[in-house]
């Protein structure tokens, strides 16, 4: 199986852009994104939900983790969360960009369940050094630049308050910290519409996340099991959708090119 196969099945059980989208936040494909919302996710900062990160794992994780405390002990619950993302990854395919997201990810689980910041931001850095010495191309590709500074703000910023919406919230824009500034530099344009952006879209993505896997897998094994997923996903991602076009048309929402 290859994200290639998945990406089908999707494609096949929704519309677009709800399929372009889904597939971007599960797998970081943004090239089904119609321009029309490739560039709305720009001017409303979001765009680092379609680029597959060690935010989107860190998130569900987060979620999976607390869930799963409250049923079995830390030990093994620990083991079941590594155990998760290593499903993840054979999920989606051992690409590139899953791999960093899922080491990413796999830092800030360390890191809040350790809960030491210093070991966790000196095996960030000395990860990032290794990726980079592996494959020096990725230091300029916009995936990775968006995978590590979404994971440096979480690692910095994002602290575990035992409530999960206000968690979630945390991490989300936690991880805006250094990519707005990317964004600003890439594209020359500043989102002043972000932080609202992100607060009202940022509770949906630790649903999707899981859902969108349900959708590709179940209608890998049988099409129509799939379309039952697919349904709910649809509400979700029209919800996105709407929210992000909606504020990104909101005047001064953003200043650049």
């Amino acid at each position: 199986m290859t994200v290639a196969t998945f990406t089908s099945v999707i494609n096949q059980l929704l519309p677009e852009p709800h399929a372009g989208l889904l597939n971007g936040i599960i797998f970081g494909t943004k090239a089904a994104i119609p321009r029309e919302l490739y560039d709305a996710l720009v001017t409303t900062g979001t765009l680092h939900i379609v680029a597959l990160s060690g935010m989107n794992i860190t998130i569900i994780v987060r979620v999976m983790h607390a869930a799963l405390l409250r049923m079995v002990s830390r030990r093994i619950t620990n083991l079941l969360t590594i155990l998760f993302i290593a499903g993840f990854v054979w999920f989606v395919g051992p690409s590139a960009s899953v791999i960093r997201a899922a080491i990413m990810g796999s830092l800030v689980l360390l890191a809040t369940v350790l809960g030491r910041q210093n070991w966790s931001m000196f095996t960030f850095a000395l990860t990032c050094a290794v990726m980079i010495l592996i494959k020096p191309q990725w230091i300029g590709d916009l995936s990775f630049q968006l995978s590590a500074l979404a994971t440096l703000g979480i690692l910095l910023f994002a602290r575990t308050t035992g409530n999960p919406i206000t968690d979630d919230l945390r991490v989300t824009l936690s991880a805006q910290v250094f990519t707005i500034p990317l964004i600003l530099f890439t594209f020359q344009r500043i989102s002043f519409i972000s932080p609202l952006t992100n607060i009202l879209i940022g509770w949906v993505i630790p649903i999707l996340t899981p859902l969108g896997m349900a959708v590709a897998l179940a209608g890998w094994m049988f099409l129509p099991l799939g379309q039952v997923f697919s349904w709910a996903a649809w509400v979700l991602l029209e919800y996105l959708i709407i929210v992000i076009e909606w504020t990104a048309k909101i005047p001064f929402a953003s200043v650049g090119k």
